[in-house]
C-alpha cells in the first residue's frame, strides 16, 4: 500500500516508536496503520485481527 502524504493520518499513539495511525473518512472496519519507513502494517479494532503485515516482526504480530 502506498501512502502519499502519512502527516493526513492523526497519530492516536506510538509504541516502540511506531505510530498507530488512523483516517476518519477510511472504510469499515474500524481499523489502524502502523507507517515506519518500509514497515508498514494494517489491523483491525474489532476484532483485533492482521489485515496485511510488511515487514513488522515480534512477538505477538501475525499475518491474518
Amino acid at each position: 500500500m502506498q501512502y502519499k502524504n502519512d502527516n493526513a493520518m492523526p497519530t492516536i499513539f506510538i509504541l516502540f516508536g511506531f505510530p498507530f495511525m488512523f483516517c476518519a473518512n477510511d472504510h469499515e472496519p474500524i481499523h489502524v496503520h502502523v507507517v515506519k519507513g518500509r514497515i508498514k502494517a494494517k489491523f483491525t479494532l474489532s476484532p483485533v485481527k492482521t489485515v496485511y503485515n510488511k515487514k513488522v516482526v515480534g512477538v505477538g504480530v501475525k499475518n491474518g
